[in-house]
Order: structure tokens, then C-alpha cells, then sequence
């Protein structure tokens, strides 16, 4: 279990998205998971099919959703991603062999509070969350005023940026 982060209480935005086997079944399962790891201040998004972006040739599409996980428990942003990608593990999801292949569960860290990182491991905000609207569709139901550190726009502006997705569309809860 994540320990109590000595700054006090964290809201983290966490990204879901499948297409293999039954995506609906397995992000569904994914955001109770994450609600039972952090029952207080939590929210999700609806869940939203995609269209596959920057994948290979022929993939299936995606069911996405967004979480927001709120408490004082977790140290580190790193240690977060840590109990995320063991999760996405949990969840059948298997090393790379191809960028962006088709996988059961994709858990992407959006955003951590306010904090800003650039590692190795770990880039706080999500270095494309602002450029995809199948992350910022969902984000805009939990949070519509929330600013990604480092754009200055609210999720709102960042999606009246982007040019409209005929292929995205809300599939239900």
C-alpha cells in the first residue's frame, strides 16, 4: 500500500484505456480497482471509445476513461506509477515487443497535484495528455477547470484547441 505523502493530501488524474479482450470489461474492473486502493475523493469519467491514435496498422479500438484519485497515503508520484504499472500487470498487460500495441490495461499517470517532472521514468504532466482528446474528453467531466501544470489552460481550453474527433464517442459508465 502507498505510504502517507509528507506534504499531505494528493489529487493524482490517472488515464485508462484497453482494446484486447472485452476493453469495457477490463477498464471498468481497472476503476474499481483504483477506487478500492483510494476510496476518498475519488471520481471517474465516463468510459469513451477511440479510434487506435500513433498505433500499428490494424489495431483494435480502445475504451478510454479518467480517474481522480484524492488522499494522503501515496509518498512519491514514482511510487504511485510503481502500484500502477504492477496493476496494469495484475491485468494481463505484457512488455512492450511494439510502441503503442494493442494491451488489456494502459494506466497513465496524468497528472500529480501540481507537480512538475521530467525523468527517466516518469514525466509529470503526461507530456501528451494536452494533445489527446480521448484523455481530455473524460478528464473534462471529473475536471473541467483543471490546469496541467505547465500549459496555463483549464482541461476546457486545452480541448477547444484540439481539432474535433468524429471517431470519439461516450459509450456509457
Amino acid at each position: 500500500m502507498l505510504q502517507k505523502n509528507e506534504s499531505g493530501p494528493v489529487t493524482a488524474f490517472v488515464a485508462l484505456g484497453s482494446n484486447l479482450g472485452d476493453p469495457a470489461m477490463q477498464v471498468r474492473r481497472a476503476i474499481e480497482r483504483l477506487r478500492q486502493a483510494t476510496p476518498e475523493g475519488f471520481m471517474s469519467s465516463s468510459l469513451w471509445d477511440s479510434e487506435p491514435k500513433d498505433c500499428p496498422a490494424d489495431s483494435p479500438r480502445f475504451v478510454n476513461a479518467v480517474v481522480r484519485m484524492s488522499g494522503s497515503k501515496w509518498r512519491s508520484p514514482e511510487a504511485f506509477l510503481g502500484h500502477l504499472q504492477q496493476w496494469e500487470k495484475e491485468f494481463g498487460r505484457r512488455p512492450k515487443v511494439v510502441m503503442n500495441e494493442a494491451r488489456s490495461l494502459d494506466l497513465d499517470l496524468i497528472a500529480w497535484g501540481d507537480e512538475v517532472r521530467n525523468g527517466p521514468d516518469l514525466v509529470l504532466p503526461h507530456p501528451r495528455a494536452h494533445l489527446r482528446r480521448f484523455v481530455l474528453e473524460p478528464l473534462l467531466e471529473i475536471a473541467p477547470d483543471l490546469i496541467l501544470p505547465g500549459t496555463g489552460k483549464s482541461v476546457a481550453l486545452l480541448l477547444a484547441d484540439l481539432p474535433a474527433d468524429p471517431d470519439l464517442r461516450r459509450i456509457g459508465t
